[in-house]
């Protein structure tokens, strides 16, 4: 059984990492803190209750045989639209025990897009919280592939209920003869420029993160409790919340309501985690909060941002406010988690510094050669933790899996010291006056002025037809949103920008579009 697990050397860099051909990424995961004596750690302390690596262990074995005995079998695939419970980890990692591949579903979507995503994927079952069951109901009948619904939580017959199923089963399981490169489990993407796809991952990847991010860059150990806002269906929320703590046989904290500042704030100050995973706008959010917390009730060591860059000012202001990093960094649903990331004592807000350690990054013109310092380039990515593919999507597969090469779709510019500064995505950039303008340097600079809280840059025909930049803008409470803030912004922008990239036209809004992930939508701000 033993031979099943993966090792690391961390004394060289990047860390050297040994993952056999017959492998399991859930029997690693658990089987390795079980080893090491943690069965009576703290594994996940939820809105319920807490439970120790054992139980996990218990509650995975008996999910992976449940599954069975419903008739699903290795490479069969599962739906799981589940809440951040205890129920997540143990459905998503007891699918991978069985050989079942788990797809992580997004908890904010429309019955439209679930009926999307369930014949998309030709799911053979759905695992589904008992509050998001009303959304999918109507899709469900439209799945024709679809065999098994279980419900978690309250339910009534036909339904059946995972705990019921559960408990009918053993708590030893047999582990699944997968192999490491085969598929392991689905992520939908979030659809920040449109229409979601499935990306499919195998089963190096979850501890491959895990050892090239979370320990060299977090150093992240057992004695950490970590707490993520970002949800476990992201998959910056599943290396936070699973593949990390479980690498390194720390405890997270899960919680199942959205991360309000004050949803947030309670658990930081009520279960003191020692690492937190946020993202710009909830950062940003929390510092305009009239009811944040004393610097003194906190026992954070590190934060971490991903999803979309982090404003400079946001970044100083939460570290003057709370005396801890913000680790900036980028990662993507194809590469699964962050690969361009600051450092603990080396933090330069602004950028996403150099990449993590296994991961090599280029910058490239749109002839494909790669462009010098300074100059904007597309992102590109070369790591062990890249997708297999866009599930039932040749023509995209190709384009952005590019052999060892894999296509961010963000522009950045590298400095001659090596340090990386996002320049928006690929499709946002704009072209005013013959040059190229990112719209988040545009909105890094709106963001630096104190009446604002919130920005986006999109692009706008003038009357001549040509593309100049329109920012829409969300105040801070109390600030009036009329012709003189305006002016006053576009005169701010003036002053920190060259003078093609002010916003010629400015809107305010109370609201931003985003992804459940945080990501603004800039494509609905599009007119």
């Amino acid at each position: 059984m033993s031979a099943l697990l993966s090792t690391a050397d961390h004394s060289v860099s990047p860390p050297r990492i040994h993952i056999p051909r017959t492998y399991n990424a859930a029997f690693d995961l658990i089987e390795r803190n079980l080893l090491a004596g943690r069965t009576s750690k703290l594994a996940y302390i939820d809105d319920a209750g807490s439970y120790t690596y054992g139980e996990l262990a218990a509650r995975v074995n008996q999910t992976a045989n449940a599954l069975r005995a419903l008739g699903l079998g290795q490479e069969d695939r599962v739906m799981v639209a589940l809440l951040d419970t205890i129920d997540f980890p143990a459905v998503f990692l007891g699918a991978i025990k069985a050989g079942i591949v788990p797809i992580a579903a997004n908890t904010l979507l429309t019955t439209n897009d679930y009926r999307f995503m369930l014949n998309d994927s030709r799911a053979k079952a759905l695992v589904v919280s008992a509050s998001l069951y009303a959304r999918f109901e109507p899709a469900i009948a439209d799945a024709p592939h679809l065999r098994q619904v279980i419900v978690s939580g309250d339910s009534t017959p036909p339904q059946t209920n995972l705990k019921a199923l559960m408990s009918k089963e053993s708590t030893e399981a047999s582990s699944a003869p997968t192999t490491n490169d085969e598929p392991c489990f689905w992520l939908y993407s979030s659809g920040s420029t449109g229409v979601p796809k499935g990306t499919v991952h195998h089963h190096s990847s979850l501890i491959h993160t895990a050892e090239l991010y979370a320990r060299p860059i977090l150093k992240l150990s057992e004695h950490d409790i970590v707490f993520s806002a970002a949800k476990l269906f992201f998959a910056y929320g599943l290396g936070n919340s699973l593949s990390f703590p479980l690498a390194v046989g720390a405890t997270a904290i899960l919680m199942a309501e959205r991360p309000t500042p004050d949803a947030v704030f309670k658990r930081l100050t009520e279960l003191k985690p020692s690492v937190f995973y946020g993202v710009p706008t909830l950062y940003a959010a929390m510092l305009a909060s009239a009811d944040a917390p004393p610097t003194q009730s906190l026992t954070l060591r590190v934060c971490t941002s991903a999803g979309e860059a982090l404003p400079a000012e946001v970044g100083r202001r939460f570290t003057a406010r709370y005396g801890v990093d913000i680790l900036d960094g980028i990662g993507s649903t194809e590469m699964l988690h962050i690969f361009l990331s600051n450092r603990v004592g080396e933090v330069r807000y602004g950028t996403t510094v150099k990449p993590v350690p296994g991961y090599q990054i280029r910058l490239c013109a749109e002839n494909g050669d790669e462009v010098g310092a300074d100059e904007l380039g597309e992102l590109q990515i070369n790591g062990p933790t890249a997708a297999l593919m866009y599930w039932n999507n040749r023509a995209q597969s190709r384009d952005t899996f590019m052999g060892p090469w894999t296509r961010a779709g963000d522009k950045y510019t590298r400095d001659a010291a090596g340090y990386y500064t996002y320049g928006g995505r690929t499709d946002d950039m704009l072209k005013v006056s013959g040059q190229y303008v990112s719209p988040f340097e545009v909105e890094a600079a709106l963001m630096t002025h104190p009446a604002v809280l919130e920005a986006a840059v999109v692009g706008r025909q003038d009357e001549d037809g040509l593309t100049k930049p329109q920012a829409v803008v969300v105040l801070n409470e109390g600030e009036t949103p009329d012709p003189e803030t305006e002016v006053a912004l576009k005169a701010h922008v003036k002053a920190l920008l060259a003078p093609h990239k002010y916003p010629r036209w400015i809107t305010f809004t109370q609201e931003l579009p985003k992804t459940a992930t945080g990501k603004i939508q800039r494509f609905k701000l599009r007119g």
